[in-house]
C-alpha cells in the first residue's frame, strides 16, 4: 500500500515539473521572462491535426452569397455528398505555432510517424540560424519521444540546438496550438465536402496563408479566445 501511494506522488511531481517547464517557455515567448544563457529564444507549439478524411464536414462555411443575392454568372454551390467508403486514405497536417511571431506553419503528409515528425522539426529548425536555440512544445505521442530502441529524436535535438518540451499526459489543452486548430477547423473545414486530398490540402494551405496575413482579424481572435477559455 505504501509503495502505491509513493508512485502516485512521484508521477504527480513529474507532471508538475513538465508543466512548469512548458509554462516557463511560454513566459519567455510572452516577454515576461528574459531567457538565460542556454535557454530557448524561439518557442514553437507543435502537434498533428487529423486524420484528414474525404468526407462531408458539418457546420457553417464562409461562401459566396446564394439565393436572391447570388451572382448570376456563378454556378450553384455543390451539395454535400453522402459517403460510405474511404477509398483514398487519409492525410495528416503537421503544424507548428510560433508564439512570438503569431505565425502558423503546416505541412500535409500521408503518414504520421517518427520520420515525418523529424522531417517537420528540421523544417522548423531551418527557419532560424543554428546558433538560435529553439524549443518545440509537443505531447507524449510515441513518435515524438526518444526511446531505447530509437533515439533519433533526442540525438537530432542535441545536435541542432533544439529543446523538445513535452506537455504532461492528458494535458493537450496546455499546448497553445490547440486553439489554432479550432480556428482552422472553423474557417477552412466546417461545411466543406472536398472530393480529393489535393483540394482539401489546398484549402488548408490557403487558410494558413490568410491566417498569417490577418493574425489580428477580429473573427479569428474571437474563435481563438473562445477555444482558449474552453
Amino acid at each position: 500500500m505504501h509503495t502505491t501511494s509513493y508512485s502516485v506522488v512521484h508521477s504527480d511531481e513529474y507532471a508538475d515539473t513538465k508543466k512548469a517547464g512548458v509554462e516557463h517557455l511560454y513566459a519567455i515567448a510572452d516577454g515576461e521572462v528574459t531567457p538565460e544563457e542556454g535557454e530557448p529564444e524561439v518557442i514553437f507549439c507543435m502537434d498533428e491535426f487529423g486524420p484528414l478524411n474525404l468526407q462531408p464536414h458539418p457546420g457553417r462555411q464562409w461562401a459566396e452569397r446564394g439565393g436572391k443575392g447570388k451572382d448570376r454568372d456563378r454556378e450553384p454551390r455543390p451539395r454535400r455528398r453522402a459517403t460510405y467508403t474511404r477509398p483514398h486514405g487519409v492525410r495528416h497536417l503537421f503544424a507548428a505555432y510560433d508564439l512570438a511571431k503569431d505565425q502558423l506553419y503546416g505541412h500535409i503528409k500521408k503518414a504520421k510517424n517518427r520520420s515525418t515528425f523529424l522531417e517537420f522539426c528540421r523544417y522548423l529548425r531551418s527557419l532560424h540560424p543554428l546558433d538560435v536555440r529553439i524549443a518545440i512544445v509537443c505531447d507524449n505521442y510515441s513518435p515524438h519521444l526518444t526511446t531505447k530502441r530509437c533515439q533519433r529524436v533526442g540525438t537530432w535535438a542535441s545536435a541542432n540546438n533544439v529543446e523538445i518540451a513535452y506537455t504532461p499526459t492528458n494535458s493537450s489543452w496546455l499546448n497553445r496550438i490547440e486553439a489554432q486548430f479550432t480556428a482552422l477547423r472553423y474557417f477552412a473545414l466546417d461545411g466543406t465536402d472536398h472530393a480529393s486530398h489535393k483540394a482539401q490540402g489546398s484549402m488548408i494551405r490557403r487558410y494558413i496563408i490568410w491566417r498569417n496575413k490577418h493574425a489580428a482579424d477580429e473573427r479569428l481572435r474571437e474563435v481563438v479566445s473562445r477555444a482558449n477559455v474552453a
